[in-house]
């Protein structure tokens, strides 16, 4: 068995789409006619989005919809970046909000916290120094 993608679901999907490839620098893989459903080129894991409506339609009792209104669930997605001063200020330019400001923590590494348009957590942080 192989962890080959996360789904998010959000209400604009093209729209979340344009947002990550402004934001975090990734490339559309493809979004479908439809534009319910896309991916992101994104490494070896996919991150994919899928319509609220798409998500409805498939999950029969129905899914808790995220709120940038509301505080985040509690997952989220975390990318590693060299430069993480210059990531984290490109992506609040592009729309990110910041939820928690980039700290040093005792093992070296620093960590930064984001919220994306949809309201879905975002660790942005060094990688981990072995």
């Amino acid at each position: 068995m192989k962890y080959a993608y996360t789904i998010l679901y959000v209400e604009d999907v093209e729209k979340t789409i344009s947002f990550y490839e402004n934001a975090f620098g990734f490339l559309k893989k493809f979004i479908t006619p439809e534009h319910d459903y896309g991916e992101l080129l994104s490494g070896e894991t996919t991150i994919a989005f899928a319509s609220n409506s798409l998500g409805n339609s498939n999950l029969k009792e129905g899914f808790k919809q995220l709120s940038i209104n509301e505080k985040p669930s509690g997952i989220e997605m975390a990318f590693t970046s060299e430069n993480i001063e210059t990531d984290f200020k490109n992506a609040i330019a592009a729309g990110a909000i910041v939820y928690e400001s980039i700290t040093q923590k005792p093992w070296g590494q620093k960590v930064g916290y984001l919220r994306d348009l949809n309201g879905f957590l975002i660790e942005i942080c060094t990688p981990i120094k072995n």
